[in-house]
């Protein structure tokens, strides 16, 4: 066999046709995952749910349906960004397909997914992924009694460097330089401001609190360490799973600065308001977390949150001292072995 040599120049051709377009294997995946949508009505229920938010006049825009599958795609690609999605639709056959769009037909722009997503409300986001739950019920992936519950930090897209006070809504730089002035130290260049920052962070003064401190391009975002050890600032997207499928029955973003054990309960109730929606309606029974959501009022608040009590599987965290527990036994018959 000789070897082939890549043309370094080459001239468009003026026009193709459909059939000469070169075929990319089937993705079996998409095309089942297309079947369930179709065969649940997925596309109609969409348009009807959101007709309300569109014109009656005008260019038709991008389908619903396309949207909420390029989301679909972002998820099981692992893509965390509009560009990164919209990028790998355009440049992969097979999603194409998926998406209802022929060969040479061009895919939607980051910018459409972004008008789009600002046209929705939440809501609409809800009401899809309780239909996704249905589906997953009707086919026997949804069992619905035991949970497991975990959270992660998600960095946002925001600068630490754009914070500005709460208070005099003075930027990081502007804020030194009235300290350093206060405190009679010259420091007015960047290369001064820097130093006396540094001691001020030896002496315990530097402090970044969500309290004094925002970011005006994200306000929601909040301060917070990171997994990698880095300070950001990050919002906690916090999941509710099916511990025997495996299926994710809430996904809910809470504030960075918020403890564990100050959102479980939330998550909770929203995992079994999603699976209210569903044929079968389970109910929650037990309730699994790791030793960063446990707290005496998260065990009693569990007891409220369904028609029975769920059962709570969260580990104590390591205490030197002895519990009193004078004033808590309700909290102290839930906090018992088997429980914990």
């Amino acid at each position: 066999m000789a070897l082939g040599r890549r043309n370094r120049e080459q001239e468009q051709t003026l026009w193709v046709a459909t059939e000469k377009l070169a075929a990319a294997p089937r993705h079996v995946f998409y095309e089942r995952l297309n079947r369930l949508l179709t065969e649940a009505g997925f596309d109609k229920w969409l348009e009807t749910r959101c007709r309300r938010y569109y014109s009656q006049d005008g260019r038709p825009s991008i389908p619903p349906g396309v949207f909420f599958r390029m989301v679909f795609i972002g998820y099981f690609e692992n893509i965390d960004s509009q560009r990164g999605i919209a990028w790998r639709c355009s440049d992969s056959l097979s999603l194409k397909a998926f998406l209802g769009y022929a060969p040479h037909q061009e895919t939607p722009d980051h910018s459409s997914l972004t008008r789009i997503r600002n046209r929705l409300p939440e809501p609409v986001f809800d009401e899809v992924f309780q239909m996704v739950l249905r589906i997953v019920e009707t086919h026997g992936l949804l069992d619905g009694r035991t949970m497991g519950v975990d959270s992660t930090t998600l960095e946002a897209n925001a600068a630490m460097k754009a914070i500005v006070r709460r208070d005099t809504n003075e930027d990081w730089t502007n804020y030194l330089k009235r300290l350093a002035a206060e405190d009679g130290v010259p420091a007015e260049t960047k290369p001064e401001l820097i130093r006396y920052d540094k001691k001020r962070n030896k002496k315990g003064k530097k402090k970044v609190s969500n309290d004094d401190w925002t970011s005006p391009a994200d306000p929601d975002a909040r301060i917070t360490r990171m997994k990698d050890g880095t300070t950001n600032l990050a919002y906690k997207a916090e999941h509710v799973v099916d511990l025997k499928t495996e299926v994710i029955v809430s996904a809910t973003i809470h504030h960075a600065d918020q403890a564990d054990s100050a959102t479980i309960t939330s998550s909770v109730a929203k995992a079994q308001e999603n699976l209210d929606q569903t044929e079968a309606k389970p109910e929650i029974a037990k309730v699994t977390a790791d030793k960063g959501y446990h707290k005496l009022d998260v065990l009693v608040a569990c007891e409220t949150l369904t028609h029975s009590p769920i059962k709570t599987y969260i580990p104590e965290a390591d205490n030197r001292w002895n519990r009193c527990w004078d004033d808590k036994t309700a909290a102290q018959e839930r906090s018992l072995p088997t429980q914990s």
